[in-house]
């Protein structure tokens, strides 16, 4: 089974999409979920839900990790053209992670209790991101 989550986002923090997931998931039976943003300046993440500022906290460790290329710390970078924001959000996307394997049981995410799925935006414009998920 195949679908695809459509996320807009409006600048850089972490979108959840547990809900919507689930949704598609329900009545589903016993499987493995593959998630795989196709976007190569975002990330995929599983992390706490329950408080806001652990997504508020990774997002500034995020930036000050890569900061925009405008940053002394960052003048070596040759990839400009598409704003300070492009090239570090290329990077974060390649030191995190893109796809997510998560087991399902009975058309339920096994997520630990407070755990959500995240689409991370690590671009400072509003996108319409996608992604791409198999349920088998």
């Amino acid at each position: 089974m195949l679908t695809e989550f459509s996320i807009s986002t409006r600048g850089p923090c972490l979108y959840e999409f547990t809900r919507e997931v689930k949704r598609w998931l329900a009545g589903r039976g016993d499987g493995l979920l593959t998630l795989m943003v196709r976007h190569t300046s975002c990330s995929l993440l599983i992390q706490e839900n329950a408080d806001p500022e652990v997504q508020t906290d990774l997002t500034a460790f995020f930036d000050r990790l890569v900061p925009s290329s405008d940053h002394p710390s960052m003048s070596y970078l040759r990839h400009t053209y598409e704003g300070p924001d492009d090239m570090p959000a290329h990077i974060k996307a390649a030191i995190m992670q893109v796809s997510l394997s998560i087991p399902v049981q009975a058309g339920v995410p096994m997520l630990g209790t407070w755990q959500g799925i995240y689409l991370v935006e690590h671009r400072r414009a509003p996108h319409h991101r996608k992604v791409a998920a198999h349920f088998g």
